[in-house]
């Protein structure tokens, strides 16, 4: 079952597109969306994550600014929207969130979050600020150089509180393959459990098959990568 209900922020009401799964719940997973909101695109990644026995919700971030579905070809539209966001206001965006689970029976520990382009970003922000199950990064961005105000993810690295994978793509031109491996060896200081991938053949967006860039050797791999990681340790939490 899927509807989209409103949960209290620090900033105001946002949206959440929350997806119950048939059958007792194996856990929980936030899903964050990329720079283009909660489209299609992330509705159906919800409903696959639900279709894998987990109650999965994707905050809609941009509540700040109306809550805009942008098109994949619309970059110059992204910028005001991520202006509005922070570091503090996406942490207030993922606390409601884990509110709201928490009063459905997910304590954080059970909690995974997920995320995808900037959402991606913001994943491995809930892994260093709150401890969550387990968190996994879809080609998140600013680990060389910060952004929404956080430091650079290289920099976060260590501070780290759940487990973490990121899955990067070789091609992508916005995160260097020089910034992902920084990346790898600043997440072994963590004192939890990381792993960085690579994808020879796959560019910015590659797991998203709405966007030309869509790599589905590289996909494919990298969805079965999440679910272990979040079968592995949610299971145990």
């Amino acid at each position: 079952m899927a509807s989209t209900v409103t949960v209290k922020t620090a900033d105001g009401d946002m949206g959440l597109y929350d997806v119950e799964p048939e059958g007792a719940a194996r856990g929980a997973v936030v899903v964050v969306q990329e720079a283009f909101g909660v489209n299609d695109h992330i509705e159906d990644v919800t409903r696959r994550f639900a279709a894998e026995g987990y109650r999965a919700v994707a905050p809609h971030v941009f509540h700040r600014t109306g809550d805009p579905v942008i098109g994949y070809s619309d970059y110059e539209k992204i910028m005001p929207h991520f202006a509005a966001l922070s570091e503090q206001g996406l942490l207030n965006d993922l606390d409601a969130t884990f509110t709201y689970l928490e009063e459905a029976g997910f304590p954080l520990r059970r909690v995974g979050v997920v995320g995808f382009c900037m959402g991606g970003t913001v994943a491995f922000l809930a892994a260093a600020r709150r401890p969550v199950g387990a968190a996994v990064t879809f080609y998140g961005g600013g680990v060389g150089e910060g952004r929404f105000g956080l430091p650079p993810l290289v920099e976060l690295g260590a501070d780290l509180q759940a487990p973490w994978l990121g899955l990067y793509g070789d091609l992508d031109q916005g995160i260097p393959v020089a910034d992902v491996e920084k990346l790898r060896v600043a997440t072994t200081g963590a004192a939890v459990e990381t792993e960085v991938v690579r994808y020879a053949e796959a560019d910015h967006g590659f797991h998203c098959d709405a966007r030309p860039s869509y790599h589905e050797a590289s996909a494919r791999d990298a969805w079965q990568r999440a679910l272990a990681w979040f079968g592995g340790h949610l299971a145990t939490a």
